[in-house]
């Protein structure tokens, strides 16, 4: 089963501290920097990942930004009925839900609908982490010290002292052939 990620957007910039610690200061550029923390996060996963926004449209409005899902309500409707509409669907087509806000109406209601309800700090700590791929180097080069005693890391420092160990081997043959 694959697993559809939703974001209530203005309540992870209402209630993350990160946003205040940047200095972000309108809400258009504190969109922005979710949006493009969402799109760093998630651009190897195969998760589908929707940041919904309130919004005063006559209806609603839906941008792609590369692999993120931009939604703005429409006016009178709030991104929480977006989000629950959207979770249930999902439920509906077999797929898993997360849904990342603080509001307890909405993560009652994604409850109730089968989803995941996670919070806005575990967001935070998820879009401060390492992308996945460090990680997985990380992980590799770990089992490696541990499997064969090596590091990868030294592997430049091996070529280095076998290549300058060649190299210096052949300017004492070339000494002693002078002589």
């Amino acid at each position: 089963m694959t697993r559809q990620i939703f974001v209530d957007g203005y309540n992870v910039i209402k209630n993350n501290p990160m946003f205040q610690s940047l200095g972000v200061h309108s809400l258009a550029n504190a969109r922005r920097i979710l949006i493009q923390q969402l799109k760093n996060r998630y651009r190897l996963s195969e998760f589908s990942v929707s940041v919904v926004f309130d919004g005063d449209g006559a209806k609603e409005q839906t941008s792609h930004e590369e692999h993120i899902r931009i939604i703005y309500s429409r006016y009178g409707e709030k991104a929480d009925q977006v989000i629950i509409r959207l979770a249930l669907q999902a439920r509906n087509m077999g797929y898993e839900v997360d849904m990342y806000s603080d509001d307890g109406e909405i993560r009652d209601a994604v409850v109730e609908r089968g989803g995941n309800p996670r919070s806005t700090a575990n967001l935070a700590t998820q879009l401060k982490s390492a992308p996945r791929d460090v990680e997985a180097r990380a992980q590799h080069r770990i089992e490696t010290r541990r499997i064969y005693g090596l590091n990868p890391a030294d592997k430049a420092k091996w070529d280095y002292e076998e290549t300058g160990a060649q190299h210096h081997r052949g300017k004492k043959k070339k000494r002693k052939g002078r002589h």
